[in-house]
């Protein structure tokens, strides 16, 4: 038997990284899922690949996101669990350098995206007594110097949220929760180094030396390894879990790491990924 034989989730951002392997894992331990993402030809060779639903959606557009819900509970009744996954990263630059359309992408995406995601399935959870919902942080929403300021900052409201909606729908029998991974080998790393989506994919092998040696575990970490803390989130197991925050990241958050160092460190791996990619 698996953990999560039986029920049903929705998984945004599913076709790479963090929440391809969230998806794998949620099938892995019995779920239905319905995976909703803006690459199509991805998520119909994962539909296919996995015996998952698919549903093409831009989880910053509000009837995209009740579509997805929707469909969801056409097809098996009910919704068990909501993983908001899908995020988009920032340019590490200077506050002084950053323009008003990143910022609204950003937020647009890595916070607003939660919310609807929230506001649509939580009536049907609701409505059933139960229900389970995980978002994705960051460590970068828990220190500063990690990452790019609106990433941060997003990630930052993203666990803020999850608190919030923890004390509205815990009482209703639907537990929020949030994992914020660490340093994880995904392509999200490519994107921010001017790459297209799918060859960012392709190069993520260049992150597992760089990242071996940001925490005091001695290895990258994985996309495996948000999704075992996924599986636990959504599964009857952390029945007694709301409005934490899991930090996935070898321990990466008990040490201090300047600003200075950080974007050294992040122009370095920019450039090992394109010479990668221009390797292909």
């Amino acid at each position: 038997m698996g953990a999560l034989d039986g029920k049903v989730a929705i998984v945004t951002g599913g076709t790479s990284g963090i929440g391809e392997k969230i998806v794998e894992a949620f099938v892995a331990q019995g779920a239905k899922v319905v995976m909703a993402a803006r690459r199509e030809d991805e998520g119909r060779a994962l539909e296919k690949r996995l015996g998952v639903r698919f549903v093409r959606a831009d989880v910053a557009v509000e009837a995209d996101v009740k579509a997805v819900v929707d469909r969801t509970v056409e097809w098996f009744g009910r919704v068990d669990c909501l993983v908001n996954n899908a995020g988009i990263p920032s340019p590490m630059v200077s506050i002084t350098e950053i323009d008003i359309a990143t910022i609204d992408q950003v937020l647009g995406v890595n916070v607003r995206g939660v919310a609807l995601g929230v506001k649509h399935a939580a009536p049907v959870m609701i409505s059933q007594g139960t229900g389970s919902i995980v978002n994705i942080g960051s460590v970068a929403g828990l220190r500063g110097g990690l990452s790019a300021h609106i990433y941060g900052a997003s990630k930052g409201a993203v666990q803020a949220l999850t608190r919030s909606l923890a004390a509205e729908l815990g009482e209703k029998g639907v537990r929020v929760n949030c994992i914020s991974p660490g340093a994880i080998v995904t392509g999200i790393f490519g994107k921010n180094a001017g790459l297209e989506g799918s060859k960012a994919d392709r190069v993520v092998g260049v992150l597992k030396e760089g990242f071996a040696t940001i925490q005091p575990i001695p290895r990258a970490g994985l996309p495996e390894d948000v999704a075992q803390a996924a599986v636990f989130l959504a599964s009857d197991g952390s029945g007694f879990v709301n409005g934490q925050d899991i930090a996935v990241d070898g321990g990466q958050t008990s040490v201090t790491r300047g600003w200075s160092a950080t974007v050294a460190g992040r122009a370095a791996m920019a450039k090992r990924i394109k010479d990668a990619a221009a390797a292909l």
